[in-house]
């Protein structure tokens, strides 16, 4: 488990669902021994895996012991809050929420929605006279990271220009001091990864989910502390448009005089792949702005939010709390603002075809034909899938035709072999399937059909079996039963029904032991027959033997008279 990188697997909660693969848009998932890893040199901090994970395995690192830190320094320690915050706080005075982070101990709270002007401003005498390609929005760090990534071939375009916070952060510190420590909290995972990027201009980083468990844990509640606060250097205006899909570009449109330019949004990185991929920047004859977010719907829709609240409510809220001026106004830069960003591609050695082949080969995947590309291993194509094999970031397992077709075989050869019938039923007592040993033990007409149509797939079962009242009972109790003495006709059968899927499935296995029990009776019989016949002998022999004993007996006591003092022959006393 990797917790120094903002998202991080629970790997104890992880139950190889695959689902975080299947929706993560850059794949920066490791599967091993059926648990997802987050790979940090492909993840783009997006935050998506941890929206969507149903075991709530994935999570996002929380920063609160740095933050912590950091307080407990002495040093000044100031919030950078997003403008988003008016959507996760409903119904909350600013300053009741600055009161709150203030009690925190906090030396002041500022809006992110500040540097975002700056940022705006820059960026409008940036494309007031640019010539004409493309030029894409750095505002959302997700998105700068996916295109070093996965579009290094559009790195050019990025604009030069730093984040909103780190904007902010520049402000901040010109106002308090070039040692005052930055904070952030919005709803966004990447300004975490942004935090570790450049610790110089933002210490740390929390999401409002953060925030709320560290304020319940302090026994504090926004909504009943008295908007005392205010928000450090000034309010923002129309730069609170920046966390809704469209604001960035509202704010530049704002400024005026960028008439020649064409402005376009996309959110969600799997629509920026769309929207970017195989776009020759030279092919453009006006200069092209492209506002850029990671999150579909904007910053709003973040996902270290706790709000519950639809989408569209706090794109309401927000712009509800944005001071957008009526007429053009002009800003101008009050910081010199430049960043250069490079293109990290990916560096390892791709796979040759061969070794493509052999991963296929490894789930069953011979020819073209087997390639069914249904995406549910969570990679969009099987090559991708076999790429990812022979990387090591995925396990055959995770296909699942082939699970599925290598369950099947093994039932099938199971049931082939086994010399007992086997049958499966639903609840209504279709068969599902079955082997042949089964329609062999019901007469010739159970085995044509069986041989027109393997398996019996939906026959009726009482139409062969003359006990489907058993199966039902089964259905009925979801518990086993063994007969091991079944009495139909001249047949005896060993029965044992078992609960499959309860109450929807049984399964059977039934045994014709007719031909043992006939011999099992005429060993029987058998046995009997010379035991009593041994016994008859057995007596004979005693009868014999006890005439035998009688005349010894006789003889001895003759020969005993003989010999004995005639004087005791008679009367047995001596006489004088």
């Amino acid at each position: 488990m990797d917790r120094v990188f903002p998202v991080y697997t629970q790997t104890n909660n992880c139950h190889d669902c695959f689902k975080c693969l299947r929706q993560c848009p850059v794949k920066a998932i490791r599967l091993e021994e059926g648990h997802a890893r987050v790979l940090p040199e492909l993840c783009v901090s997006c935050g998506l895996c941890v929206e969507v994970c149903p075991a709530k395995a994935k999570c996002i690192r929380d920063d609160r012991s740095r933050v912590e830190g950091l307080l407990a320094s002495g040093r000044t320690v100031v919030v950078s809050l997003a403008p988003s915050w008016v959507g996760e706080f409903p119904d909350l005075p600013a300053g009741s929420l600055v009161a709150a982070l203030e009690a925190l101990g906090f030396a002041g709270v500022g809006e992110t929605a500040l540097g975002a002007q700056e940022v705006s401003a820059s960026t409008a005498r940036l494309l007031q006279d640019a010539p004409p390609g493309l030029y894409l929005s750095t505002a959302c760090p997700a998105s700068v990271e996916y295109v070093e990534k996965y579009l290094p071939d559009l790195v050019g375009s990025l604009t030069p220009l730093p984040s909103p916070l780190r904007a902010h952060a520049g402000l901040l510190r010109e106002a308090l001091g070039a040692e005052t420590a930055v904070v952030f909290v919005g709803p966004c995972v990447a300004k975490k990864r942004e935090a570790d990027r450049w610790p110089r201009e933002v210490e740390a980083s929390l999401t409002f989910d953060d925030l709320y468990r560290w304020l319940e844990e302090r026994g504090l509640d926004p909504w009943s502390l008295p908007p005392t606060g205010r928000f450090l250097l000034r309010e923002a205006e129309e730069g609170a448009l920046y966390p809704v899909e469209g604001g960035m570009t509202e704010t530049l449109r704002a400024q005026g005089g960028l008439e020649r330019v064409r402005f376009a949004t996309v959110s969600g990185l799997e629509a920026l792949r769309i929207s970017l991929q195989g776009l020759d920047p030279g092919s453009l004859d006006v200069p092209c702005f492209l506002e850029c977010l990671a999150c579909p719907g904007g910053c709003v829709n973040g996902p270290g939010s706790r709000a519950t609240t639809p989408v569209l409510w706090r794109r309401a809220q927000v712009e509800g709390h944005a001071q957008v001026p009526e007429a053009p106004i002009r800003r101008l830069p009050t910081l010199e603002l430049h960043q250069a960003y490079v293109s990290c591609p990916e560096d390892v050695e791709e796979p040759g075809e061969e070794a493509i082949r052999l991963a296929l080969r490894q789930v069953g995947k011979v020819s073209r034909e087997d390639e069914l590309n249904c995406g549910g291993c969570g990679y969009d194509t099987c090559r991708a899938f076999a790429r990812a094999l022979v990387l090591g970031r995925a396990e055959p397992s995770m296909c699942v035709s082939h699970m599925r077709n290598q369950a099947q075989r093994k039932a099938n050869a199971l049931l082939r072999c086994m010399p007992s019938g086997v049958v499966i039923v639903d609840r209504d007592l279709n068969i599902v399937e079955c082997n042949e040993h089964f329609a062999v033990l019901f007469g010739e007409d159970a085995l044509l059909a069986y041989r027109a149509c393997e398996g019996l797939k939906g026959a009726r079962l009482d139409r062969i079996v003359p006990f489907p009242d058993l199966f039902l009972a089964t259905l009925e109790t979801g518990e086993d039963l063994h007969l091991d003495l079944l009495r139909h006709k001249d047949q005896l059968f060993d029965l044992t029904l078992f609960p499959i899927d309860p109450g929807q499935t049984v399964g059977g296995v039934v045994m014709d032991v007719t031909h043992r029990e006939i011999k099992r009776e005429q060993i029987a019989q058998r046995a009997e027959e010379v035991i009593r016949r041994n016994l008859s002998t057995v007596q004979e022999i005693a009868c014999r033997l006890g005439e035998h004993m009688a005349e010894t007996e006789m003889l001895l006591r003759s020969i005993a008279e003989g010999y004995a003092d005639p004087r005791t022959r008679e009367g047995g006393a001596d006489r004088p």
